[in-house]
C-alpha cells in the first residue's frame, strides 16, 4: 500500500504490448505499479517490497522459482499473485489470466483479484477501539474486559482473568458509532501475561455482522478505482 493508500502491483514481464495493456488496465483500477522485466530481478524486489498484486508473465524455470519466492515470504506480506500464462493452471497461483490478454480479459481478471486484495487488506487491518465489555466463559465465568483493537477476524481484549489459548468466549461490547452492542463468540490463539490476549472471530449474529462489516469498511479506506469493481 502507497502513501496514498492506493494498492502495489509488481508487474514481471519483458512483453512491452502485454505491459501496455496490463498497465492500462493497473491505472483504471488505481493500482501503483512496478516494473521488474525479468524474474530474477523480482526476487529481490518482492522480498524488499510491500506489494499487494505480483502479475507474472510466465517464464516456466524462472518465473517457478520466483513463486517459490513469494510463497516463501511470511504470511502478512504474501500478495495476491496473478499468472499469464496459456497453460491449464500453475500451482501458487491465485488468478489465472490467460493468453492472448485483451483489454477486457485483463480486465475481468485483475477485478477478481483486487477482490481478494480488499478482503486480505480488511481482515489484517486493525482498528483502535479502546471500549469497555464483559466476557462470557462457556463454564459460564463472566468477568470485564477491555476491547483494545479490532478487524475482519480478530479481536484483542485486555482482561482481568486468565484464559488459556483454545478458550472459547462470548464477547459483548459497543463500537463508537454503532448503532448496536456485538455479541462475538470468540477463540483465544494467544495470551500475554500482563493481561492481554488475542481472539479469532468465529461468529456473531447476522445482522450485527452487517453493522460490523459496514463499520469496518467506513474505516478502510484504499484510494477510488476509475472503474466500478
Amino acid at each position: 500500500m502507497t502513501p496514498e493508500m492506493a494498492f502495489e502491483c509488481l508487474f514481471v514481464s519483458r512483453d512491452p504490448v502485454l505491459y501496455n495493456t496490463m498497465d492500462q488496465v493497473l491505472q483504471n483500477l488505481s493500482i501503483s505499479v512496478d516494473h521488474c522485466p525479468h524474474p530474477s530481478e523480482a526476487c529481490d524486489a518482492i522480498v524488499k517490497g510491500t506489494h499487494d498484486l505480483v502479475l507474472i508473465d510466465w517464464e516456466s524455470d524462472a518465473s517457478s522459482i520466483f513463486m517459490r519466492t513469494i510463497w516463501s515470504l511470511s504470511k502478512k506480506k504474501k500478495p495476491t499473485t496473478v499468472v499469464i500464462t496459456d497453460e491449464t493452471s500453475v500451482p501458487g497461483a491465485h488468478v489465472i489470466l490467460h493468453k492472448p490478454v485483451t483489454l477486457e480479459t485483463g480486465t475481468q481478471s485483475l477485478k477478481t483479484a483486487y477482490a481478494r486484495m480488499l478482503l486480505d487488506y480488511r481482515m489484517q487491518s486493525r482498528h483502535a477501539v479502546m471500549a469497555g465489555g464483559t466476557a462470557n466463559t462457556e463454564t459460564g465465568l463472566a468477568f470485564p474486559i477491555m476491547v483494545t483493537d479490532i478487524s475482519e477476524g480478530g479481536v484483542g481484549i485486555k482482561n482481568s482473568e486468565p484464559v488459556p489459548v483454545g478458550s472459547m468466549l462470548l464477547l459483548k461490547f459497543p463500537l463508537r458509532d454503532a448503532p448496536m452492542p456485538l455479541h462475538i463468540r470468540a477463540r483465544v490463539v494467544w495470551t500475554r501475561g500482563y493481561g492481554t490476549a488475542g481472539c479469532e472471530i468465529i461468529d456473531m449474529p447476522p445482522d450485527e455482522r452487517v453493522v460490523f462489516r459496514d463499520w469496518i469498511k467506513a474505516r478502510t479506506q484504499v484510494k477510488k478505482p476509475l472503474i466500478p469493481v
